[in-house]
């Protein structure tokens, strides 16, 4: 009997853990944008006329040399198509502006690997 609560303690916790583990999944850590593809999540930043893109896996930086990327904002009838580089560590960068209400497209690709695309929407 004892087995069954310690194997049911065992499955309780085990169940909790991913939850703990994600908490800031999801959450912004630079003021900016959340978009999410596969285990990629991209935080969106704008400051002025610059944007960053911040790369994380679960919270862990993801390295964003070589990468390329293309963040396209639809608003209205108006489309603006920003070219992203590697800004060192898990950053990458470009020159645009992003309107309120604006839809994006965040498309990222590392050599040798699909692109990543993920959506999100300016408040």
């Amino acid at each position: 009997m004892n087995k069954l609560f310690s194997i049911a303690g065992l499955a309780i916790a085990l169940a909790a853990m991913p939850a703990v583990a994600h908490e800031d999944h999801g959450k912004a850590m630079h003021g900016g944008i959340v978009a999410e593809a596969g285990h990629a999540q991209f935080e969106i930043v704008a400051a002025g006329d610059r944007l960053t893109v911040h790369v994380t896996n679960h919270g862990a930086p993801v390295a964003t040399a070589g990468a390329s990327g293309k963040l396209t904002a639809l608003a209205g009838s108006s489309k603006n198509e920003i070219a992203l580089q590697p800004a060192g560590d898990n950053r990458l960068a470009g020159q645009g502006m992003l309107a309120p209400g604006a839809k994006l497209l965040l498309s990222v690709q590392w050599p040798g690997q699909k692109p990543l695309q993920a959506r999100a929407v300016v408040k």
